[in-house]
């Protein structure tokens, strides 16, 4: 977090936090909801989450991205100087990607930008999605990673995860997989379980709409 917002929280600890104002997507962006309408839909159950607006400036984009963490309860936020912007998810704390290092390995990497070095946990939804607990918290596969990232996790058979699939679809497992990401600093293995869609949040420990 940037120091001068760590000023900023010590010199004005009492400011109230916010809601509804902003939200990330399922690809991995920031949105903003100049309406604080990010959270209607709760209210009104007639309603489509708000889309909010896209934000363009990097300077601004950046610096969410460095002052973004998550609470004891759950709640995502970015912390803008001493107040507390709380975020709708609308799938996961982090969404990961998977990018090479220098010498053209595949390793993992958050939205914002992030490398993941440790997978403690991973849970397959039921409509494909693959969620991960990592050190920086949970955190779901961008759908255009999710083929590479399924042939890099091998199971106790030593075939890839997503031959596995292929071969038995309908497989409840769980499964033990080695995880072969560069830079994953765990040993062993890591459970992989599948998990109804509505379980998830509950199961990882966030909350995809935080209110106060």
């Amino acid at each position: 977090m940037d120091e001068q917002v760590l000023a900023a929280m010590a010199r004005w600890p009492d400011v109230p936090h916010v809601f509804g104002w902003l939200s990330l997507t399922h690809q991995g962006k920031w949105r903003l909801h100049p309406n604080a309408d990010a959270l209607a839909h709760l209210a009104d159950r007639s309603l489509l989450p708000s889309p909010g607006e896209p934000i363009s400036s990097h300077t601004i984009l950046n610096f969410i991205n460095k002052n973004y963490e998550g609470d004891a309860q759950g709640r995502w936020y970015f912390q803008n100087g001493p107040q507390r912007v709380f975020v709708r998810l609308d799938t996961a704390p982090y969404i990961l990607h998977t990018t090479t290092d220098t010498q053209g390995t595949l390793q993992l990497t958050t939205h914002n930008g992030l490398q993941v070095t440790h997978v403690r946990q991973w849970l397959l939804a039921d409509e494909g999605s693959l969620f991960a607990q990592t050190e920086h918290g949970p955190g779901v596969i961008s759908g255009r990673d999710l083929e590479a990232v399924l042939t890099l996790l091998i199971t106790e058979d030593n075939i890839s995860l997503l031959d596995r699939l292929e071969r038995t679809p309908d497989a409840t497992g769980p499964f033990v997989v080695t995880n072969s990401f560069h830079g994953d600093a765990q040993s062993g293995e890591t459970l992989l379980q599948r998990c109804p869609n509505a379980d998830i949040a509950a199961t990882l420990g966030f909350q995809r709409n935080p209110q106060p």
